[in-house]
């Protein structure tokens, strides 16, 4: 196999992967769109496997007459020993072999998330410790393996690092939160899980929305330090989450019951120029 041969399969697998955010999440492709090319490519080749992990514990693997943990278990291997190997057959962890092996992912990390998408699989009640390590797994580390991605070549100093990481552990919890309050009827009805470990009501919904802004809020205070190719994104993403944030904060517990709160595309757009703007001022 020559380079050449190589490189364009590099670059199908790629497209692969970037294909799988396309299809999931438009809020979080949108985000991505405002970062270098090089950072765009390695967030959504991460993405991408993280999306399949999710969808083995969400029903896909169910749905196929697949026990949901084995095939778990069987992922978490061929991730994890994926980077070991230059070429693979399957372009999503392609892709991600190349991602990791750039930009240093730590493994650690990555069983933490395997960790947590494996208590999806048997556990449906979470107490309040459980939920905090569940979306530290499910959350806070894909939060720092974007750090990894975003600090690629590059040494911040200890005290940089910190605020980093500490930004992106808010910024991921957040994100999860959100989701799980846009995804309440979907967990409770059809898959069973119930995350706050009791009913959603006026004054938990009220609790929930106010740490999500505080998360925001600390994530915000961490991306100046971030380097340039990955502020507009990061900024954009947490534009995009904060106004979920706020339109949960407006909606009654029965309409979170009932419909999945969402943001239209224009607003989208607007509010990702506006973020990318901000940051360009700064």
């Amino acid at each position: 196999m020559n380079d050449s041969t190589l490189s364009r399969y590099d670059r199908t697998a790629d497209a692969a992967a970037a294909q799988v955010i396309r299809c999931y999440s438009t809020s979080f492709s949108m985000a991505t769109r405002a970062l270098d090319r090089a950072t765009r490519r390695d967030i959504r080749n991460l993405y991408a496997v993280v999306r399949i992990a999710d969808e083995i514990v969400d029903g896909a693997a169910a749905q196929a007459n697949e026990c949901p943990e084995t095939a778990l278990d069987a992922y978490e291997e061929l991730v994890l020993h994926a980077p070991h190997h230059r070429f693979h057959t399957d372009p999503v962890l392609h892709a991600w072999a190349n991602t990791h092996r750039r930009c240093g992912i730590n493994n650690d990390h990555v069983r933490a998330f395997f960790a947590s998408m494996r208590r999806d699989t048997a556990q449906l009640h979470y107490t309040e410790r459980d939920l905090r390590d569940y979306i530290y797994g499910s959350a806070e580390v894909i939060g720092l393996m974007c750090l990894d991605i975003f600090l690629r070549g590059r040494t911040p100093s200890e005290h940089d690092r910190r605020a980093m990481e500490d930004g992106a552990r808010a910024l991921g919890s957040a994100f999860q939160k959100v989701n799980f309050l846009r995804d309440l009827t979907e967990d409770r009805q059809a898959l069973g899980r119930s995350y706050f470990g009791a009913p959603l009501d006026d004054d938990l919904k009220r609790t929930l929305t106010r740490q999500i802004t505080r998360e925001l809020d600390l994530a915000c205070t961490a991306i100046p330090l971030l380097p340039a190719s990955a502020r507009r994104g990061v900024a954009a993403a947490e534009a995009l989450f904060r106004e979920l944030n706020e339109r949960i904060a407006q909606a009654s517990v029965e309409e979170l019951s009932t419909r999945r709160i969402s943001v239209p595309n224009h607003r989208k757009l607007w509010l990702t120029a506006q973020a990318i703007r901000k940051v360009k001022n700064a």
